[in-house]
């Protein structure tokens, strides 16, 4: 069985002794019931990672012995997925989601067509949502490096996030080129643009052209918004070689 992941702040490097207090020394000594003498992973969610042993457990917190220290580079490419924003629930399934496969970056898209708004009132504890769904989604797949979940973007941002990219693809049932078969590089951002369940405007769909995003066509049938980022995903891992 895998040592469980917990996240730090900062890894010392010289530290003889950690101790692994807050949020999730607490989860570690009185939800998981750590005892002395069990593996135990940490990481800065940046690369870096400690393999410690749980010399100490205390009320609320842990006394770690680190075995061994090293770094995990950051992967590439890496994946932005944009993801139109999804109605009830069905957000945080797809950035669990996404974080699970390896997604890099999740941009949440308030798109034309999306039932969902996230007004001024609510936006912050959506975000919220979103964030805390991929730091928990992060540690139960063993991510050393956390996935970035950013402030919302309108079209207009969208397009620049394309504009800037190695690639930008956007999904759309009526695209000619299947995104099996469109080419990658090797280095650099690949942005994947997911609509809402009603799908991508055509004003939108010419301010990607624009941008020079590439219409794709991700497979035979229509996936929910939801779960359409991590198939992209799969698609693009196998393809790149990050899987």
């Amino acid at each position: 069985m895998s040592a469980p992941v917990f996240l730090v702040e900062h890894l010392d490097p010289d530290a003889e002794q950690i101790t692994l207090d807050g949020p999730e020394g607490r989860h570690a000594a009185t939800v998981r019931r750590l005892r002395a003498g069990e593996r135990v992973d940490l990481t800065d969610g940046a690369g870096q990672v400690a393999e410690c042993v749980v010399a100490d457990v205390l009320k609320d917190a842990l006394r770690l012995r680190p075995l061994r220290r090293y770094a995990v580079p950051a992967p590439q490419p890496r994946l932005v997925v944009v993801q139109a924003l999804p109605k009830g629930d069905r957000g945080e399934l797809a950035v669990e989601l996404m974080t699970e496969v390896g997604v890099d970056v999740v941009v949440p898209w308030s798109a034309a067509r999306c039932v969902t708004r996230w007004r001024e009132d609510r936006a912050g504890k959506a975000l919220a949502r979103w964030r805390s769904t991929a730091r928990e989604a992060a540690k139960q797949a063993r991510r050393f490096h956390l996935p970035e979940v950013t402030e919302p973007a309108n079209t207009a941002e969208v397009a620049a996030l394309l504009a800037g990219a190695a690639l930008g693809m956007v999904l759309h049932e009526r695209a000619a080129e299947p995104l099996s078969a469109i080419a990658l590089p090797a280095k650099g951002d690949l942005v994947v643009v997911v609509g809402p369940e009603g799908g991508v405007a055509d004003e939108e769909i010419a301010a990607f052209r624009e941008a020079a995003a590439v219409p794709v066509l991700l497979g035979p049938t229509v996936l929910r918004t939801s779960t359409a980022g991590v198939a992209a995903a799969s698609v693009i891992f196998s393809r790149t070689g990050r899987w």
